[in-house]
């Protein structure tokens, strides 16, 4: 029940990460030459003259999108070739945008092109961002106040925070909006992730782990369909907003966790809890096993009263050891994954289509992943994954540039190894850290991979250093955190570590 009630809620997540690239989109666009107009000869003139005689012609022979000639150029109409040295200006009155494919984007709202394009890719940037603080202040509130209540803030947050953006009057107040989205939507999925994996047992986790996958994979596959149909910015962000509501009227049914609790010394209600579980799951046997003695023994090293932060994460040897590399380690997963995915061009189709294959790429990639978990363990899954992007992306860096079918296919294998790395990282990490810090460990984690996401677009933007110079680093990032992958313990079959000294007793 829990599984199924998060993987529909898990559904918006995808949509927001991925919703700028619909609502963002640059639709084709020159400047408006309608104040060129003369009341006479130009007036008389077909569009297709119009502007001929108004916006110079770039060497692609398409029409300059930021410049217009200062006056109209008559003598084009019979010789267009003949543009040299005549006067230009930016544009003067704004913009004339294409509506053909979107009927309305940011960038069409605000004019969020030429000078201002800098805004438009900013706004990506800023919902990460919020992102990343998000999950740093969530998982130590959930540590603090429980799953279930950090788990209702965050869907109460994400819907009127995403639905209020919609009704943004400036760029600056959706910026703002949409940091706070990015901040309350990640809760959703570090939250609701920790709550499955400490309601089920060590033959389960691993599903815990594709669940949460494929309900990505789901949304992400789902979303382009959506952007098809809606293609108004503020209706797009409302209809995938719009799934919260369920997640919140089904919140309810929701327990908390009962390791959480029997952490935080609430025995009696984590046994209430336990109860209700074993008979949902017709095992009434064991509910005579659940008494408060029983669960009492269950944490007994450490104090059960004490509040636990991310400064935990460093105060011992081990634990220091374990959160730099699983920080590492998150950090090269996201930005190989959004450096591919950033980077994965050659389909030649249209955006919609473009967005649906790479959400089926990601199928296969997670199938091959639940069945190796149990097969070759965690550490290993995670290390080959990890490798093989560095593998294609070496492949890539030595095949010419003319060969564009190659190396498309190349990639899409990429892109479907870098989605077989994320897929049992949370589920990994969250074995890895012992309960009384789990949450905030695994937001640490997050944070690390929001900052991977936020590096990624930088690295790309290092071919103009040398054209094969983004894909040698992100080749070195893969690699690297299949080198500290291998260093990890492996979690397959082990029970959960409860405190910070099962950690330091690890051998």
């Amino acid at each position: 029940m829990i599984i199924v009630i998060n993987f529909i809620s898990h559904f918006t997540v995808p949509c927001h990460f991925l919703l700028n690239n619909f609502i963002a989109a640059v639709p084709d666009h020159h400047c408006d030459i309608s104040a060129l107009d003369d009341g006479s000869i130009f007036r008389n003139l077909t569009l297709e003259e119009k502007l001929t005689v108004s916006i110079p012609v770039q060497q692609d022979g398409t029409l300059s999108s930021c410049e217009m000639f200062a006056e109209p150029q008559y003598h084009l109409l019979l010789n267009s070739s003949n543009i040299t040295d005549l006067h230009t200006v930016p544009c003067q009155n704004g913009w004339v945008h294409d509506n053909i494919i979107f009927k309305s984007t940011l960038t069409t709202e605000w004019d969020l092109v030429c000078e201002n394009k800098g805004k438009n890719k900013a706004t990506v940037t800023i919902f990460f961002i919020g992102v990343m603080f998000g999950a740093a202040t969530l998982g130590s509130l959930s540590d603090r106040f429980g799953r279930r209540n950090m788990l209702l803030v965050s869907y109460v947050g994400g819907l009127l925070l995403a639905v209020a953006s919609a009704f943004s009057t400036s760029y600056m107040m959706f910026a703002v909006l949409r940091f706070f989205t990015g901040f309350f939507i990640i809760g959703i999925i570090i939250v609701s992730t920790i709550l499955n994996v400490e309601w089920v047992d060590i033959q389960h986790r691993k599903l815990v782990g594709l669940t949460n996958g494929f309900g990505w994979t789901f949304g992400s596959a789902v979303f382009p369909a959506i952007a098809y149909f809606v293609t108004d910015w503020r209706w797009l962000t409302i209809s995938v907003s719009l799934p919260l509501i369920q997640a919140i009227l089904t919140w309810r049914f929701l327990p908390e966790s009962a390791r959480w609790l029997i952490a935080k010394g609430k025995l009696e209600q984590a046994q209430t809890n336990l109860q209700k579980c074993a008979k949902m799951n017709q095992r009434e046997d064991l509910m005579d096993a659940l008494t408060i003695e029983a669960l009492s023994n269950i944490v007994v090293t450490e104090k059960i009263d004490r509040t636990y932060s991310y400064l935990d994460l460093i105060r011992t040897p081990k634990m220091r050891i374990l959160a730099l590399q699983t920080g590492v380690i998150w950090f090269c997963v996201a930005a190989a994954f959004y450096g591919i995915s950033l980077n994965l061009t050659g389909f030649g189709i249209n955006i919609y289509l473009t967005q649906f294959t790479y959400a089926l790429i990601e199928i296969p990639a997670k199938i091959s992943v639940y069945c190796l978990l149990d097969k070759i363990g965690r550490r290993s899954t995670q290390m080959g994954s990890l490798l093989m992007i560095g593998v294609c992306l070496g492949i890539n860096i030595v095949i010419p540039k003319d060969m564009s079918g190659i190396r498309t296919v190349i990639a899409v294998i990429g892109k479907g190894f870098s989605s077989a790395a994320f897929t049992p990282l949370l589920l990994y990490t969250s074995e890895l850290y012992p309960t009384v810090v789990r949450q905030n460990g695994v937001a640490f984690c997050s944070f690390m991979g929001r900052f991977g996401v936020a590096a990624a677009p930088l690295m790309l933007l290092l071919d103009e250093v040398w054209q094969e110079l983004p894909q040698v680093v992100l080749c070195c990032v893969a690699v690297l955190g299949g080198v500290v992958a291998r260093t990890m313990s492996e979690t397959h079959k082990t029970c959960l570590p409860e405190t910070i000294e099962d950690i330091e007793q690890q051998q």
